[in-house]
């Protein structure tokens, strides 16, 4: 699906009523793979029709546990008009315990929905379809903040799980190289593997492994955070005195003060600065939204760029109308397939009077 279709590949309904189908995590990986740089066109697309009022994205809802303060589930529902018309849902749970054990952290499903019947009519893996929208979403912003400031030659990576990975490819299939890549996790194991990913993949320039945040972030040009922190755990502003460009992809990793002393870019502002996010942070010790330098839309339209004398910090809280939209984008790529697995009979009470 490119950003001007208007329709599914597959109609969702046939006369014998509508259908259901259900998509595995396999499918969507083969539906992704080495389409990187559409993606990165699809999710600039969305972001164009989300600033131009094009969407309807409600705030996310939050299921937390008493007993289990660390771990939640979060449901994002959107609809995105335009030409990327359709509705749904993402339900994404967040465990950051499943690391300890090898699991990823967060697991999800994305239902899309019929935006003429209302009917849903396809559940897919969302595990993928979120991590490459985040890869993508930062991506698009990795190029577009840096246009107006030196290009980035040393990325750094704090944390090295799922997202850090399709991060890193979604970087590369774009066109970006770097002298140097270095890597931080609390884990050496996560660690060492994520520089063992790096040299399969034919990494170029060296790559360092780091033993603190510190010497990452000091020796980096472009910094990523992708961790499962719950509250910030990198407090000196200091570290930041070279004026890196910083993707804070998991959101919770800064102290309020390093953002309060850069320029901030966010998705969308009222869904960023929440639920105890590093920009919600900075705001309660603001007392006001003044350090939000701009949304990325701001930026893909001219409105406002990056600054070169300044560290720049994303702060993306994540929009659900990108997951419909690389939701569908998949739906339609395994329906031209004729791959499509349709649970017949799913809706069974399609008669009114019986």
């Amino acid at each position: 699906m490119t950003a001007t279709d208007s329709t599914p590949a597959t109609a969702p309904t046939e006369a014998a009523g509508p259908r259901f189908a259900v998509i595995s995590g396999a499918q969507v990986q083969r539906a992704l793979l080495g389409r990187e740089r559409e993606i990165v066109d699809l999710v600039e697309a969305v972001y164009r029709l989300h600033g131009d009022g094009e969407t309807v994205n409600p705030p996310s809802y939050f299921l937390r546990f008493p007993d289990r303060p660390e771990a939640r589930i979060i449901a994002l529902p959107a609809s995105m008009g335009g030409p990327l018309r359709v509705d749904g849902l993402k339900w994404i749970a967040s465990f950051p315990e499943n690391t300890t054990s090898g699991l990823p952290r967060a697991s999800a499903v994305v239902i899309l929905n019929d935006p003429d019947t209302g009917y849903p009519y396809a559940c897919l893996e969302g595990s993928v379809i979120s991590a490459g929208r985040t890869a993508a979403s930062a991506a698009l912003a990795a190029d577009r903040l840096s246009r107006t400031r030196p290009r980035p030659r040393r990325v750094g990576f704090i944390g090295t799980g799922l997202i850090a990975r399709y991060l890193h490819s979604h970087l590369t299939a774009t066109g970006w190289t770097f002298e140097e890549t270095g890597v931080h996790d609390l884990s050496t194991d996560h660690a060492a593997g994520f520089r063992g990913y790096l040299r399969r993949t034919g990494t170029e320039g060296r790559i360092t492994l780091h033993d603190t945040a510190e010497a990452l972030i000091r020796s980096s040009d472009l910094v990523v955070f992708a961790t499962v922190a719950g509250r910030p755990h990198v407090h000196d502003p200091s570290w930041f005195a070279h004026h890196p460009l910083v993707l804070h992809i998991s959101l919770r990793d800064l102290d309020p003060r390093i953002l309060l002393a850069s320029a901030n870019f966010v998705d969308d502002v009222e869904h960023c600065l929440k639920a105890g996010t590093s920009p919600h942070l900075a705001e309660q010790l603001a007392g006001n939204r003044e350090f939000v330098d701009g949304t990325l839309h701001d930026v893909l339209t001219g409105r406002t760029s990056a600054p070169a004398d300044r560290t720049v910090v994303f702060s993306p809280f994540g929009l659900g109308v990108l997951d419909l939209a690389v939701g569908r984008y998949v739906h339609d790529a395994v329906a031209r397939r004729g791959e499509l697995c349709v649970i017949d009979g799913f809706f069974n009470e399609l008669r009114r009077y019986g």
